[in-house]
């Protein structure tokens, strides 16, 4: 028997119900909250397994629409594009970037001349898929070049521009790049081109499968540890995001998303700014390994994801964004 003083509110009473617990909800997800990544190679009739991302593929530009076709029926509003690039096109300096025939051109060239602007596409602004080595800029004496590196990303993002992209992605975290890649854009009429700044990349250990896809993971020399942030700070990722707003960034993103909630949160209260995350390949295959072997049930996918928008995401770049109809019933 209780004896005492007892607490007049009982929080268990709003969550005796569904209704209840539906009508007091803080968060929720829909379909506007996520970017689907899609990646791109090249050929005819291929839908690729990725081995390291169960139930991701590969796709030639043949196969695209039908995944676009589904993204447009489910509500998303934006992709990612992503290019497994063949060897015999990677070099030390990625040249295959800057060919107006690569597989991102053409993809955007492809996908707004049947869209036009019923779903926004995304690309990323690096050099890590396309240069033999495996590392997102130019290479001296094993020291990654920043300004030289900038030179070549600014002609990638006018390129993608010119080619249709909506939202153009620096993810190499080097030093000035956005204030640089904004002034050009603007100075050649690409005033509306929105930049969504990989402001917070950290040097993380969950990229493998990722690398894996874009086929750059066994040819990566050394780490990115002189260019990604150091998985250890967090004042660090303030300043980063400060200099990329005063640059010109229309949002920011954090990567990794699950083990950076925190990074999430304290970016979104400083700075008020659209916040993306990217739930990264890592994240992704260790959930879907988790699932197959029935360590855990599906169940944790929505509550994973929901744990970026009680962060302060506005929206999240996953590989379960084309499956949503099926998470979020």
């Amino acid at each position: 028997m209780i004896t005492g003083k007892f607490p007049n509110l009982r929080l268990r009473r709003s969550r005796k119900c569904d209704w209840s617990r539906r009508l007091i909800e803080e968060n929720n997800l829909t379909p506007n909250d996520f970017i689907l990544p899609l990646f791109l190679i090249e050929g005819k009739n291929k839908k690729q397994t990725i081995k390291s991302m169960p139930g991701v593929y590969r796709y030639t530009l043949d196969k695209i629409t039908h995944v676009i076709d589904k993204a447009i029926q489910k509500g998303l509003p934006m992709i990612a594009l992503f290019p497994y690039i063949e060897k015999n096109k990677k070099n030390n300096l990625g040249t295959e970037a800057l060919n107006e025939n690569n597989l991102v051109c053409k993809a955007i060239r492809l996908i707004k001349k049947r869209y036009k602007n019923e779903i926004g596409i995304m690309c990323d602004v690096a050099l890590d898929p396309y240069t033999s080595h495996g590392h997102d800029g130019l290479i001296k004496s094993s020291n990654i070049l920043n300004d030289e590196t900038i030179e070549i990303l600014i002609n990638q993002s006018l390129l993608q521009a010119e080619m249709g992209c909506d939202v153009l992605a620096p993810s190499d975290m080097m030093d000035g790049r956005i204030g640089e890649i904004r002034k050009s854009l603007d100075k050649k009429g690409f005033k509306m081109t929105q930049i969504l700044s990989y402001a917070v990349k950290y040097a993380s250990n969950f990229y493998g499968p990722f690398r894996d896809a874009v086929g750059s993971k066994d040819l990566l020399k050394g780490n990115k540890k002189t260019y990604q942030m150091d998985f250890r700070n967090s004042n660090e990722a303030l300043r980063e995001v400060a200099l990329d707003i005063k640059e010109g960034a229309d949002m920011v993103m954090v990567k990794p998303g699950l083990p950076y909630l925190d990074i999430i949160r304290v970016v979104k209260d400083n700075f008020k700014i659209p916040v993306m995350a990217y739930q990264v390949s890592g994240e992704y295959s260790l959930l879907e390994n988790g699932i197959k072997e029935k360590i855990i049930n599906e169940n944790v996918i929505l509550e994973s994801l929901i744990s970026f928008k009680r962060a302060g995401a506005n929206a999240i770049v996953s590989y379960y964004a084309d499956k949503l109809d099926k998470i979020l019933k």
